[in-house]
């Protein structure tokens, strides 16, 4: 059970899981500091893998997209310190590990105040053993069991309120046994199921894989994406008739 634990510091706070056993300090969220001490491990998308002292982790610094990218790369308004970015995503992933849910463990987060401003941070568990379903895409390894693993993975947060805010093919990780589990869920948040928001997720996820060449593959439809929509289809509908009142 993962508990939050706030530590105030100098220029911000950082919450983290009371159950480390230790306190993470300013050091844990610099990359350059891992790497000065030889604990660094590559990393990828903007992430870098470092081996602290509770494990291996992945470490995020929180940047910018789009236009707002032009006025500051990493600064965001500050509104209060449970609404900044890292805080709501520690808090998401505890919430969601909580209910046994395949995501990365949330280990610390950290936020920085600077002016109106503030800058952030993300330290989770990282997941060995797993590469990207793009990456996947990418050598052609895409196949009906895999889909249908993926596709009640889906369904399991869906049927949960869990909404991510970015369902593409680098936020799904695959492990060699085919396990699924799902990231960075910035901007994620708990909503109730409603089949708008779920649908969209859905064809989130499609254009992700068609941007990245997936017609290119042969029978992607038929083979992949059907066997997927099928094995979500078919666990919403058995969560649906489990449930209190569904007919017998």
């Amino acid at each position: 059970m993962i508990q939050a634990q706030v530590q105030s510091t100098a220029d911000g706070a950082i919450v983290y899981d009371a159950a480390l056993g230790t306190v993470p300090t300013a050091d844990w969220f610099d990359a350059a500091h891992w790497g000065s001490l030889g604990r660094a491990a590559g990393g990828r998308g903007g992430v870098f893998f470092v081996r602290t002292p509770v494990g291996a982790c992945a470490l995020r610094h929180y940047h910018r997209g789009g236009l707002a990218a032009r006025v500051s790369a990493d600064a965001y308004l500050w509104t209060g310190a449970s609404r900044t970015r890292a805080f709501r995503e520690f808090r998401l992933l505890a919430r969601l590990a909580n209910q046994q849910l395949p995501v990365s463990l949330p280990v610390a987060a950290r936020y920085r105040r600077s002016g109106l401003g503030y800058r952030a941070d993300l330290l989770t568990r990282r997941i060995e053993g797993t590469e990207t379903l793009a990456s996947r895409l990418a050598r052609g390894d895409l196949d009906a069991l895999l889909a249908q693993d993926i596709g009640r993975t889906i369904a399991r947060f869906h049927l949960a309120g869990a909404w991510h805010a970015d369902l593409n093919a680098h936020n799904i990780l695959v492990g060699g046994d085919d396990g699924v589990s799902l990231i960075d869920f910035d901007r994620g948040r708990m909503r109730k199921p409603r089949l708008a928001w779920q649908q969209a997720n859905l064809a989130r996820l499609l254009r992700s894989l068609l941007k990245l060449g997936a017609r290119r593959l042969d029978g992607f439809e038929s083979r992949f994406w059907h066997p997927l929509l099928a094995a979500y289809h078919d666990a919403m509908a058995q969560r649906a008739l489990a449930a209190p009142g569904a007919a017998s």
